[in-house]
């Protein structure tokens, strides 16, 4: 986390700072804390060119995607202009599972729901999406930048393409947002999600954007206190907020510094691995963000890898989120990528306060084991 994040959180904990729930307006204690969660919500919304109302607090991107999608689905409301109700969602094969799996749930009571499968780099055509339309299309739901591959879709393009359709557009903007600009004035996104811990601000904090709120019916995910226009109950966490609206400031104020810093680290990594044989980058190397490295080494299994390298470098098969599983990656195997070198790919990813000389070292250690892998099965 951002040790300025840190810094702005230590003081809504103490009796010294503003400590008091927010919801509790009868006293200046909680008017001062309610005071410091609107000016934050302030601060991330002119950040996005956003309006602050349309901004809900949740405990991250997987609950906002979880309130965005179970939201629009169950709302029980007409669509916003032809008067009929649809029940068909479009996402894609290699969304995050907070997507996939709340798709699945609402496949399963009856919802219909099509899961695009991108091309062989990752990226998704705006004529695969059309072709899924269908008059009965209430939502699609795509992520902005893919956590496993860093694979950037075009969502201006495919925002701008939907915005004439009656649907709503949602995206997933865990691993976009503080790293490349959104501008929600520009790019005619609905509903659009967030985690602060993915831009150096704390864990368990987020929003989800809702275009026009007032006019649009979401189904709440709880219930009880009213918090969060009713859609969001709950004590807020002021501490949390605020760390998470530190964090957004400082992301867009270094977001060229950091994108420069890592992508010169992705270039030393890259030379360091390619001089080893049999590495393929999976994913479109054009259009990804730097700071994420998707590797698949012949010969060598990710376990096995994953293993030799646990005492050294933190990588993985692919999200954190997935109970602690080695699996292979259901993002590679949605693009069509099998055998060797979907049993064999690794996450590698690095940021702001990664540094060469920790590159250097990861490269080199990579290097080692995988020689030494490859050894071993020789013998």
């Amino acid at each position: 986390m951002a040790p300025e994040a840190a810094a702005a959180m230590a003081q809504c904990l103490t009796m010294d700072g503003i400590f008091a729930n927010p919801a509790s307006l009868q006293h200046e204690f909680g008017e001062r804390a309610n005071a410091l969660i609107e000016r934050s919500r302030a601060g991330i919304a002119s950040l996005l060119n956003c309006n602050p109302n349309d901004l809900i607090f949740t405990s991250g991107a997987t609950e906002s995607n979880n309130l965005a999608i179970k939201g629009i689905a169950l709302s029980g409301f007409p669509r916003r202009s032809m008067g009929t109700r649809g029940n068909h969602i479009i996402t894609s094969a290699s969304e995050h599972k907070a997507v996939l799996d709340t798709c699945k749930y609402l496949e399963s009571i009856g919802f219909k729901v099509t899961f695009l499968r991108p091309d062989h780099n990752g990226r998704l055509s705006i004529d695969c999406i059309f072709d899924a339309l269908t008059d009965e299309t209430i939502l699609v739901s795509l992520m902005h930048v893919n956590n496993e591959t860093g694979v950037i879709q075009d969502i201006d393009l495919i925002a701008q393409a939907l915005k004439d359709k009656d649907l709503f557009f949602h995206v997933d903007a865990a691993q976009s947002a503080g790293k490349v600009k959104i501008d929600l004035t520009k790019t005619p996104i609905d509903l659009l999600s967030i985690s602060a811990h993915k831009l150096y601000g704390p864990k368990g904090i987020g929003c989800l954007y809702v275009r026009n709120r007032k006019q649009t019916n979401l189904t709440p995910l709880l219930h009880g206190g009213g918090q969060e226009y009713g859609l969001r109950p709950g004590t807020l966490p002021t501490h949390q907020i605020v760390g998470m609206a530190t964090a957004f400031r400082i992301a867009h104020e270094l977001m060229l510094s950091d994108y420069k810093h890592s992508t010169r680290l992705a270039q030393l990594l890259v030379v360091q691995l390619n001089q080893l044989e049999g590495v393929h980058f999976n994913g479109d190397q054009a259009h990804k963000l730097p700071s994420i490295v998707n590797v698949s080494f012949n010969q060598v299994g990710s376990d096995s890898l994953m293993i030799a390298l646990r005492d050294d470098l933190a990588i993985a098969t692919g999200s954190a989120c997935n109970s602690g599983a080695i699996e292979a990656s259901h993002v590679l195997r949605a693009m069509g990528i099998e055998s060797d070198r979907l049993y064999g790919a690794v996450r590698i990813s690095f940021g702001r306060y990664t540094t060469e000389a920790d590159i250097q070292q990861a490269g080199q250690r990579i290097c080692e084991e995988v020689t030494r892998l490859r050894r071993l099965a020789l013998e």
